[in-house]
C-alpha cells in the first residue's frame, strides 16, 4: 500500500512512473500519421510568374499613383490662376521636364502625386503664393516590339495592352517566332530587370518585347 501511494506521488510529480505511462499518454495512430506525411504541404494559389519578373495578374494603372514617370512620358500640368505654367510638357532624354519660373525639374522614378508636390513647394518658395497643382499623364512613353515579328519598331501605348496584343499591333509573329513565350525589358526605379512573359501578360509603359526565334 505504501509503494502503490510513493508511486502515485512520483507520478503526480514528474509522470516518472513507468507503470503508469500507458494511463498517462494518449494513444498514437499510426495510420494518421502516415497519412499526414504522404500529404504535400500547403501551396499559396497565385498567378503565373517569371523567373525575374512579377505576376501576370499584375494589371497596370496609373491612376493608383504607382506609375514611374520616364523619358518618353508627356504630363499635363495645371497650375491654378497661372496660364503660363499650364501646358503639356515633354519628359526629355535626362528624365527632367523645364518649367518656367523654376527651371529644369527631375521628373525620372516620381509618381504623379509625388512630382506635383516638388512643383508646389519650388513654386511656393518664392514666386507664387499656395500654388494648386495637379499632374496628369496625357501620353505614356511608347512601348517597343523587336525579334520575330513583322513589323518591329515602337509603338504608342494603350491602357491593358497584353504580349500578344502588342505583338498584333507590329504585324503578328513571323513565322520562325516562338509563340509561347517571349523575353520582356523593363526599366523601373532606374534599374532593368528581363524576365520571360506568356502571351496573356500584362505590358507596362516602357516595355521592349523581344520575340524569340523558334528553334525546331
Amino acid at each position: 500500500m505504501i509503494r502503490l501511494l510513493a508511486c502515485l506521488i512520483v507520478v503526480a510529480v514528474t509522470g516518472g512512473c513507468s507503470a503508469m505511462d500507458g494511463l498517462l499518454e494518449a494513444p498514437v495512430d499510426n495510420q494518421a500519421l502516415a497519412a499526414e506525411e504522404r500529404s504535400p504541404p500547403p501551396t499559396a494559389v497565385a498567378g503565373w510568374t517569371s523567373r525575374a519578373g512579377p505576376s501576370d495578374r499584375e494589371v497596370f494603372s496609373d491612376k493608383d499613383d504607382s506609375y514611374a514617370l520616364d523619358t518618353g512620358d508627356r504630363l499635363r500640368i495645371f497650375v491654378y490662376g497661372q496660364p503660363n505654367l499650364s501646358r503639356i510638357y515633354p519628359v526629355d532624354q535626362s528624365g527632367f521636364i523645364s518649367v518656367p519660373l523654376i527651371g529644369p525639374v527631375k521628373v525620372r522614378g516620381l509618381a504623379s502625386q509625388r512630382l506635383a508636390h516638388v512643383i508646389r513647394n519650388r513654386l511656393a518658395e518664392q514666386y507664387v503664393k499656395d500654388p494648386e497643382i495637379t499632374v496628369d499623364i496625357a501620353q505614356h512613353r511608347p512601348f517597343y516590339v523587336l525579334g520575330e515579328v513583322r513589323t518591329a519598331g515602337q509603338y504608342p501605348y494603350a491602357g491593358g495592352l497584353t504580349v500578344r496584343s502588342a505583338v498584333a499591333i507590329a504585324g503578328g509573329f513571323s513565322e520562325r517566332a516562338n509563340e509561347r513565350v517571349v523575353q520582356i525589358t523593363r526599366r523601373a526605379g532606374g534599374m532593368t530587370e528581363k524576365f520571360d512573359a506568356p502571351d496573356e501578360f500584362v505590358i507596362q509603359p516602357g516595355d521592349t518585347i523581344y520575340v524569340y526565334e523558334r528553334f525546331l
